[in-house]
């Protein structure tokens, strides 16, 4: 009698470790397919990512390999890229309306800043993420269904790097590689209602638009009076002055 308990009890056990690891991945490829479905429809370019992984019991995981391409018209093959990334939620959370992560962790991300002096891909892709967060109508309509909120308690973006890339003939060939400002976000969606994932998007996507363009921008500068970027680094010998009235060709104004 105590050997057939002792063997129900081990049957026990192993479901209940078969169920958990089941649910494990279940729910790590559910968060992939997620990112990979609904990261387009919002920034209207592809978003790839590698592999989730989290644990259901701390609440702690790791995202990698995350891809965000770049508008159609631009040459450079990403606009974000991310080699890995930490979070940490509530797990009871994941059972409510509003899902809470505590923090948000993006490590040493390589953004580029692309741009003719006429469009920029990093704004192109922060007007796309503008309108599915409530700048159409039909959006709108969409998000007044019920659906999982957010709040992201912190937001963190460390040691990442700005690749400035100059599609003008007077700078052919002309890159630079300059460091990207950490940024932290917090208290995103605290209330009670908190975020959608496209308005998460929007907040995040501003920060980078903001740093990166703020140092985009003096490269660019540097470009124009006659310093020469090669391979990401700074030569010494000048070049001719880009053609007159470049200057003029400002991509960094807000349209009024």
């Amino acid at each position: 009698m105590k050997k057939i308990i002792r063997r129900i009890i081990l049957v026990l056990v192993l479901l209940i470790i078969l169920g958990a690891v089941g649910v494990h991945f279940f729910l790590d490829s559910a968060i992939k397919k997620g990112i990979e479905t609904f990261g387009p429809q919002i920034t209207k370019v592809s978003v790839k990512l590698d592999s989730v992984s989290l644990s259901l019991l701390s609440g702690s995981g790791k995202i990698q390999g995350f891809v965000v391409g770049n508008p159609e018209g631009f040459k450079t093959p990403s606009a974000i890229s991310v080699g890995t990334a930490s979070l940490a939620l509530q797990p009871k959370s994941l059972l409510s309306d509003k899902i809470v992560v505590k923090s948000i962790v993006l490590e040493a991300p390589e953004i580029t800043f692309e741009t003719d002096l006429k469009s920029v891909n990093l704004k192109k892709i922060l007007a796309n993420v503008e309108e599915a967060s409530g700048g159409a109508k039909e959006t709108k309509e969409k998000e007044a269904k019920p659906g999982k909120k957010l709040e992201v308690d912190e937001f963190k973006i460390i040691g990442g790097k700005v690749h400035v890339s100059v599609n003008l003939p007077a700078m052919a060939g002309q890159s630079a590689t300059v460091k990207l400002p950490d940024i932290q976000l917090s208290d995103l969606g605290k209330g009670s209602d908190g975020i959608t994932p496209a308005e998460l998007s929007k907040q995040v996507l501003q920060a980078i638009v903001q740093g990166s363009e703020k140092e985009a921008t003096s490269v660019i500068s540097d470009m124009a009076k006659g310093a020469k970027y090669i391979s990401k680094e700074i030569a010494t010998n000048a070049v001719d002055k880009v053609t007159k009235g470049l200057g003029d060709l400002n991509p960094f104004k807000k349209k009024q």
